[in-house]
């Protein structure tokens, strides 16, 4: 079955489908919050977000309801000769969707945007607790070639 998604560009009407598909997903479950009403945080974000020419944050729709979004961020370096990458980030399909094929073409529309863009290398983080993610970016050609850090500050 071939599904035909469109993808776009997030509009502040989204915001409250975005949270959704954030909460939908056993870790961003613990850390999101999205109540009857969006706190005021999400929208904040959501400005920064749309104002910087280097962030794209994005949503895929299956006959007009919003299934997954993403976020890439393009990246000027000095290393690679002045090179430029493109960071993919906050993949999420809806629960309903996983399994269709539509993880795949999530990750081929920030790739060819990164290419449009000019960037040299993509890359993207995943948690070590989800080892089905690493499995599928790993079959889509995604080589962990380093060991990420982080330092949470409280």
């Amino acid at each position: 079955m071939d599904i035909n998604l469109t993808f776009r560009l997030a509009t502040e009407d989204d915001l409250w489908a975005i949270v959704q598909l954030l909460l939908d997903d056993t870790l961003g479950a613990l850390r999101e919050n999205a109540g009857t009403i969006l706190s005021e945080s999400y929208a904040r974000a959501f400005d920064a977000i749309r104002s910087d020419p280097n962030q794209e944050l994005s949503v895929a729709e299956l006959n007009g309801e919003v299934v997954a979004t993403f976020q890439v961020t393009f990246i000027q370096y000095l290393t690679y000769q002045g090179g430029r990458r493109a960071q993919i980030e906050a993949v999420r399909t809806h629960s309903a969707y996983r399994g269709r094929g539509i993880g795949k073409k999530i990750i081929d529309y920030p790739i060819q945007r990164a290419r449009d863009k000019g960037c040299h290398l993509v890359q993207l983080t995943t948690d070590k607790r989800r080892p089905d993610a690493i499995r599928f970016y790993e079959s889509l050609g995604f080589v962990a070639t380093h060991e990420g850090m982080k330092f949470k500050i409280d």
